[in-house]
């Protein structure tokens, strides 16, 4: 196998040069620990137990609910096997970067070249460990990125300290060293990964060089040049979110009856969008397949997942007070980003968000947009509206070749709150305007037009029954089928992607994930008498009676309001660490909100 060079964050092509800050990196290489990272099981037997009568009906908190996670199973993941294969046969030399994020042991003990599964060890499947995070420091010059991490090697007291942002007074102690570092528990070591950069030079619309090395993922750039990065009331970390805060609990089962963190803990939920491919690891790898993992930690993860991707986006509705359904109507979707990153973010190839819209009446689908086949993705209409980022190699004009992408066709994923100007973040779009105070729209607003169609009244003996319910959603599928056929049809180096190929097409390939979600109830007139009989659905200007409804969210109480002329609203809004903020928009005669995962819904119709 070829020799490999060391790809750190960022990369200087040899025909540009990059500034000093982004050119320096010093991570821990392979060969350079005395101590090498210890296995994840080491720490199961402490911090992995149940949560205590206190707390027994809230979600997990032991740290070892990490297990259940994509971070946990990085090196599992069959989709990341086959993509690292592709990648092998552009450019055999700089794979190396995959391994050292999705699987750091391996990498730092010289199994950096792996390009499938049966090059690792055992224990490199563990993925990204508690060392991994619990070792990292900031040495102040390395900068974020490309997995450049730098983990701490002194010995103190017999073994290397974990790092946290607690410290312990004592007694009891915790059974290994501890020291308090606030980097563990900033969005700054979450940086480490979570930003990559290839070696390509970026090129603009035209094939002119940028000076820029290509943008490959920034998640945490969006983070950092968004609102939420900024002191003040909208601040939020990445862990805000993908770790929430709990009460003042312990972190491990010897002290679970004590209070050890007087700030609170945090769950170790680490959970993002990808549901099939956790369905998937864990038919391969929990009770049912391997067993390497406890079915358990995968389903306390979905759980998680269920409740906090829902939280994703803010979905309002401007319509009408009642629709004629032989003219049609229109009406405005206004989608607003709650996360602290683009939405979606991160790896792009083969992965689209978009609206579906549909309007029914009874089991009736009168109008819709966005309609999906399973796996597929949206099917083609009109009034479709995507976010994606579409990268290509500007020369070839190939997609899917993340090592040989040099060039974003498009990047109309919804930018966070208060995002700024910077070539290394901007949406590569015209879509979202700059606002006054110097960033990008955070929101989308999407007109619909309907054009008139006949509707035959199910209900002619009462005149004040006939409702149109409309209901928005914002999907996501993180893996295409098209995606998915070129990783098996594109493999020439082993069997990776067929492997992946097969348990899609298995499963009737990947399902999408709802984002966001609303609904609404509009009275529906201009109905069509059914045959042989007379409408009293109302006439095209009649019909003022509507529907009214309340909802109950699992943390509380919520309300359905009665919106104008008898609509019917469900509202809710954003994710349980309140990163969100409201889209700015016109007086709406219908607005409706996402709703919060676990919300119980009650209608009156």
């Amino acid at each position: 196998m070829p020799a490999r060079s060391r790809l750190h964050l960022p990369l200087a092509v040899t025909t540009f040069a990059l500034t000093a800050a982004r050119a320096h990196a010093a991570p821990t290489e392979p060969g350079d620990l005395a101590h090498p990272l210890d296995a994840a099981t080491s720490c199961q037997g402490c911090h992995a137990f149940g949560n205590p009568a206190p707390h027994a009906m809230d979600p997990p908190y032991a740290p070892f609910a990490w297990q259940g996670s994509l971070m946990a199973n990085a090196a599992r993941d069959p989709v990341f096997w086959a993509g690292v294969a592709i990648a092998s046969q552009d450019d055999p030399t700089h794979t190396d970067t995959c391994i050292r994020c999705h699987s750091p042991r391996a990498f730092l003990e010289g199994r950096g070249d792996a390009i499938s599964p049966e090059d690792l060890t055992y224990a490199d499947f563990d993925g990204v460990t508690c060392d991994v995070c619990h070792r990292q420091m900031d040495d102040g010059q390395t900068p974020p990125g490309n997995a450049a991490y730098v983990l701490d090697d002194t010995e103190v007291d017999g073994a290397v300290p974990k790092r946290g942002p607690w410290s312990y007074a004592g007694p009891p102690m915790p059974e290994h060293p501890t020291l308090q570092d606030a980097f563990v528990g900033s969005s700054r070591m979450c940086g480490t990964c979570h930003d990559v950069t290839t070696l390509r030079e970026r090129v603009d619309d035209d094939g002119v060089p940028m000076g820029m090395a290509f943008n490959e993922q920034r998640t945490y750039s969006e983070w950092a040049n968004s609102a939420y990065a900024q002191p003040g009331p909208d601040f939020r970390s990445c862990q805000d979110c993908h770790m929430p805060a709990v009460a003042d609990v312990s972190g491990c089962a010897d002290f679970a009856a004590m209070q050890l963190h007087a700030t609170g803990g945090r769950r170790h939920d680490l959970v993002g969008a990808n549901r099939f491919v956790l369905e998937l690891l864990r038919d391969l790898y929990g009770d049912a397949g391997t067993g390497d993992v406890q079915s358990i930690w995968f389903d306390r993860t979905l759980e998680r997942l269920d409740e906090l991707a829902p939280t994703s986006a803010t979905i309002d509705i401007d319509a009408p007070a009642s629709i004629d359904a032989a003219a049609g109507f229109s009406m405005t979707v206004t989608v607003t980003n709650e996360t602290a990153h683009k939405l979606p973010t991160g790896y792009s190839e083969g992965r689209i968000a978009w609206l579906e819209v549909v309007a029914r009446y009874g089991e009736e689908i009168v109008w819709s947009s966005g309609d999906h086949a399973p796996g597929e993705g949206p099917l083609g209409d009109p009034q479709l509206r995507t976010y994606r980022a579409v990268a290509e190699n500007f020369a070839t004009k190939q997609s899917f070749h993340l090592l040989e992408n040099d060039h974003w066709v498009e990047d109309t994923r919804i930018p966070p709150k208060g995002l700024v100007p910077d070539p290394e973040t901007d949406p590569v779009t015209d879509r979202y305007p700059l606002l006054p105070e110097g960033s990008y729209a955070h929101y989308d607003v999407v007109p619909y037009d309907f054009e008139g169609a006949e509707v035959v009244d199910a209900t002619p003996s009462d005149p004040d029954d006939d409702l149109l319910e409309i209901e928005v959603r914002l999907l996501y599928l993180v893996n295409t089928n098209a995606y998915v056929d070129f990783l098996a049809a594109e493999n020439v180096t082993n069997d990776a992607g067929e492997r992946v190929k097969t348990l899609f097409d298995d499963r009737g390939g990947a399902p999408p994930v709802v984002l966001g979600r609303a609904s609404l109830q509009i009275p529906l007139t201009g109905l069509v008498p059914p045959a042989g009989g007379s409408s009293t659905g109302g006439a095209s200007d009649g019909g003022t009676t509507g529907a009214s409804g309340d909802t109950t969210a699992s943390s509380g109480t919520g309300t359905g309001t009665g919106g104008t002329d008898g609509m019917a609203m469900e509202t809710g809004r954003g994710c349980g660490c309140d990163a969100r903020a409201p889209a700015p928009s016109a007086p709406m005669l219908a607005s409706v909100a996402v709703l919060l995962a676990g919300r119980r819904r009650r209608r009156r119709r």
